[in-house]
């Protein structure tokens, strides 16, 4: 498995439920080991926390009860004992981030994808329970909202239906967990994470297999992974297509000589920023970010086709500050989306 490194990040609304799911080997073809830094009763305390914070604070949306992180591993580690390898990584995440963890080790139906599940909790289990003891009569309202006088919620002085109370030196809210933390909501920590488990990967892959983290500041664009029993699956394998092709000129333009810098600028400009300013309506149109990243690689196509023989040429763009209008004369129309059977043999 020689290339990039993957792991994907997703949000977990029912973690119990998808800890049962990576683990069941009713479920799972291909179960080699099972591991949790905490046992069961953790995620289920974790999980009603988390819901009963979540409507606590009435926001909109999903409660997010966790998070999991799904780690490509190169074939050359089913050498190693499937219990200990699981052990071996999941702790290192552990330690790394001071978060219970709960992962499994599988292989897909074909036995060409060796991957780990894992689960994390993004709140530290606290020493000791911080409980909050009602100084007066407590009420709450048909949607659980605290109100400050019985009055709001009673009828000729009985709560209505729906009300509750929590009488004076009861528990009224109890947390067993801190905050969540902040560092798995930075922009950045995807990445770190990459990086800290393609050097654990490398360090116990065969040579050949030595992976390396996909660089998303820099001028290419990564391929789509196609998700098992994805219903866009032929239209992701027919834009990474273009994403490879784009990338093959990418690599003829730093052939010839043109800086890096100027290409992600070309990236973002070309690619990134026509995505962004699409409409809802045209984000959803079939094949449209293909269209886009076809575009800009016969935009380059045709940069690199002018400069091939003019080296100069480029130099005395930049100088001049005339690089955007070169970009601009080099612009092709993007092209119509046409019968999908032919429309790949640009």
């Amino acid at each position: 498995m020689k290339g990039h490194s993957f792991i994907r990040q997703t949000k977990l609304g029912n973690v119990t439920g998808r800890i049962r799911y990576i683990s069941s080997r009713a479920k799972q073809e291909y179960l080699y080991a099972v591991y949790e830094t905490n046992p069961n009763p953790f995620w289920k305390e974790l999980a009603k926390e988390c819901q009963k914070e979540f409507e606590r604070s009435g926001t909109p949306g999903k409660c997010i009860e966790a998070r999991e992180l799904i780690i490509a591993l190169p074939p050359s580690l089913t050498k190693y004992e499937p219990n200990a390898l699981l052990k071996q990584i999941t702790d290192s995440f552990k330690e790394k981030y001071g978060v219970e963890c709960s992962s499994a080790l599988h292989h897909n139906k074909q036995k060409n994808n060796y991957h780990i599940h894992m689960v994390y909790s993004e709140r530290e289990l606290l020493a000791e329970p911080v409980r909050k003891i009602a100084a007066r009569n407590r009420y709450y309202d048909e949607n659980g909202c605290y109100v400050r006088t019985k009055k709001e919620v009673s009828e000729n002085g009985k709560l209505r239906p729906g009300c509750s109370m929590i009488a004076k030196g009861e528990i009224y809210e109890e947390h067993l967990f801190d905050k969540k933390k902040k560092i798995f909501k930075d922009k950045n920590f995807l990445d770190a994470v990459k990086k800290e488990f393609t050097e654990i990967i490398n360090e116990m892959s065969d040579p050949d297999e030595k992976l390396k983290v996909f660089d998303r500041s820099g001028p290419y664009i990564p391929t789509e992974k196609i998700g098992k029993n994805n219903p866009k699956e032929k239209d992701i394998r027919e834009e990474n297509k273009v994403r490879d092709k784009y990338n093959g000129k990418v690599n003829d333009a730093l052939n010839i000589g043109i800086d890096r810098e100027k290409l992600v600028e070309f990236k973002q400009e070309e690619i990134y920023k026509p995505m962004r300013e699409l409409s809802k309506e045209e984000a959803i149109m079939p094949g449209i970010f293909a269209r886009i990243i076809d575009r800009a690689q016969r935009t380059l196509a045709k940069v690199v086709k002018r400069l091939f023989f003019k080296p100069e040429e480029y130099k005395a763009n930049i100088q001049n500050n005339y690089w955007k209008q070169f970009i601009d004369d080099c612009r092709v129309p993007m092209a119509k989306p046409k019968d999908r059977s032919d429309e790949w043999e640009r």
